[in-house]
């Protein structure tokens, strides 16, 4: 029987290995959501803002207002986008206040 020599291994001639197995640790973040408000013809521009300021973290008067315009003249807009559970919490509170929202959407 002959042997080879691979990577320091003795082989026998006519055996069969296996490659190496490596620990690789992947690490993947999770998705992010999108919470979006809908246009309607019932909810007023001051209570969208009033909505927005209440219930998104770090909200100002200005954006608030800027994306309740937004709302208004392009039919929707991205209030809020982040990890799963708060989008759902915001959208539920938005939602319970009225607000006409589009589904969750991964960001």
């Amino acid at each position: 029987m002959t042997s080879v020599f691979v990577n320091s291994t003795v082989m026998m001639a006519g055996s069969v290995t296996t490659p190496e197995k490596t620990s690789q640790t992947t690490r993947q973040t999770y998705p992010n959501y999108k919470v979006i408000v809908l246009d309607d013809d019932f909810n007023t521009f001051e209570h969208v803002a009033k909505c927005l300021l209440k219930y998104i973290p770090q909200m100002t008067s200005d954006r608030a207002w800027k994306l309740t315009n937004q709302v208004h003249f392009e039919g929707q807009a991205i209030v809020w986008t982040g990890p799963l559970e708060q989008a759902e919490l915001y959208h539920q509170q938005l939602s319970f206040e009225g607000l006409t929202m589009a589904p969750l959407e991964k960001a």
